[in-house]
């Protein structure tokens, strides 16, 4: 997010795009502007959606500070690293495919060498301590209560002040005390990620009952308790939880498998915050001897033939990592149980398995779903409906206008509704991407430039994730057909409509030119 006053600017957070492959696609685009003009970056916290394309940025000229809390930049360091790796096999492995012999080869966005010159422009300020990230423009960091090191952004310029909330936490967090921000903003940026959900309020000990209830139903079935998780935050409140239940005798002692190098990394930086997070009683509780952090590929593929472990693995959305592996391994399994307990973005595999597929399709392979699939909210790093409405309120008088964003298009119809409710003189906006505004003191904003209508489609599940749930099922139809010269038959004509249908528009460009 741009903000510029005079010829001076700055960005709030330089994040990938993440769910279909149509939107993270758009990561591959030029800046929407001149990196090099951009004077200073504040960043809200370490996860890529808010922090992946600071390396691309700092490639394509930018040189100026990145502002951020102390544990963002520690955690940083790890979280960018990470990412460059994966472009960069992510482009080897592209290249080497038999499809693509004598293609152009695919360069990675950016590699792990980029991403460490990018977090040497970091520089940390505590929270609430006024900086100055760029002449003209004066900022404040207030806790967030979303993960470790989370801020949201009080900016001040030109007579107008706006807060940009960055991922609000919900109340009960663990390690972090609850969201604070100041009052009276000419203008509010804020999330709305679970706008439209309301979970029932849980406290830590209720949370621990729920994960007690799953982790016993898992074991006696006598496979695997398999869960998909983010490598920060969700992996370290895991740890917390079932350490605890463990050491209290709640549930019988088993062994817990970290299976994510960048996990097992950023626990190390929680361990040295230990002392100051809440919910540890100061003790560093994340080296427990039935704790075991995995790194090597080796090692990880041992994990194949166990039963009755507890495994965590990213990515949290499934979308890559080594949970793919461990899915492979278990998915098709009745007597094992994949956990969900994070949110899971539309268009991504997690959604999937979560929304009942009876199949899916994991590195080329078609995956039967026999596993029990079973999901725990309350593990939520994002504030529900009720939890954002209380922040806003907390903001008022919101005297300019208050931007929706970072959710799907329900959620955030759904959370202007319910602003509109309590709030029916707020100026409330659901900003496209793209969309330029002028923010004036005390008064609602004005849309300067219309966003990009294209990508309306790209929010969301795209074609495709319309073609992997075809092609998962095809080949189960195919089989359920009588015999091979029907199979041959019912091939054909999905071809012929396939060259009919673009026989007809090449028609219709014809007609047109």
């Amino acid at each position: 997010m741009e903000f510029a006053i005079d010829d001076r600017r700055i960005l709030v957070d330089c994040g990938m795009f993440q769910g279909s492959r149509s939107l993270e696609a758009l990561n591959l685009e030029d800046f929407a502007f001149d990196p090099r003009r951009i004077d200073a970056v504040i960043l809200t916290h370490a996860h890529i959606d808010h922090s992946g394309l600071l390396p691309k940025l700092v490639s394509r000229g930018f040189e100026g500070p990145i502002w951020c809390t102390k544990p963002t930049r520690d955690l940083l360091e790890h979280m960018l690293a990470d990412s460059g790796r994966i472009h960069e096999y992510e482009a080897e492995r592209r290249n080497h495919r038999r499809d693509r012999a004598g293609d152009k080869p695919f360069a990675p966005l950016y590699t792990a060498e980029d991403a460490m010159v990018a977090w040497g422009l970091c520089r940390t300020v505590d929270l609430e301590e006024p900086f100055d990230p760029a002449d003209g423009f004066h900022a404040r960091l207030w806790n967030a209560g979303h993960i470790l090191g989370a801020a949201s952004v009080e900016l001040a310029a030109g007579g107008c002040r706006v807060i940009c909330s960055g991922d609000i936490g919900p109340d009960n967090k663990s390690f972090h005390p609850d969201p604070d921000s100041p009052a009276g903003i000419d203008h509010v940026v804020c999330e709305a990620t679970y706008g439209d959900r309301r979970r029932e309020p849980l406290s830590i000990d209720e949370r621990r009952r729920l994960l007690k209830s799953e982790v016993q139903a898992a074991m006696a079935r006598g496979g695997n308790l398999v869960i998909p998780v983010f490598a920060l935050e969700r992996t370290q409140e895991l740890l917390l939880d079932l350490q605890y239940l463990m050491a209290t005798d709640e549930i019988e002692s088993a062994s817990v498998f970290v299976d994510s190098p960048l996990a097992n990394r950023v626990t190390g930086v929680f361990g040295r915050y230990a002392s100051q997070l809440e919910d540890t009683g100061g003790r560093n509780v994340f080296d427990q001897p039935q704790l075991h952090y995995v790194s090597e590929v080796k090692e990880s593929m041992r994990l194949n033939s166990v039963s009755g472990a507890i495994i965590l693995a990213a990515s949290g959305m499934c979308e890559g990592g080594r949970i793919r592996h461990h899915l492979i391994h278990n998915l098709h399994r009745p007597d094992s149980t994949v956990l969900f307990v994070g949110y899971q973005a539309q268009g991504t595999l997690g959604r999937v398995i979560l929304g009942g597929a009876e199949r899916v399709r994991i590195s080329g392979r078609d995956i039967k779903v026999r596993a029990q699939i079973r999901s725990i909210l309350s593990y939520s790093a994002h504030a529900d409906q009720a939890e954002l409405l209380a922040w806003i309120d907390e903001r008022c008088p919101i005297s300019g206008s208050l931007f929706l964003d970072h959710g799907e298009a329900g959620a955030l119809e759904v959370l202007r509704r319910e602003v509109h409710n309590r709030h029916a003189d707020l100026s409330i906006r659901l900003p496209q991407i793209g969309e330029r505004y002028a923010l004036p003191p005390g008064q609602p904003a004005k849309r300067l430039d219309t966003g990009r209508v294209d990508l309306a489609e790209a929010v969301g599940r795209d074609w495709q994730n319309a073609y992997a749930d075809f092609a998962t099922v095809l080949k189960s139809r195919l089989k359920d057909l009588q015999d091979d010269r029907q199979r041959r038959e019912a091939l054909d004509n999905m071809r012929a409509i396939l060259e009919s249908y673009n026989a007809h528009r090449e028609g219709e460009r014809r007609n047109r030119g």
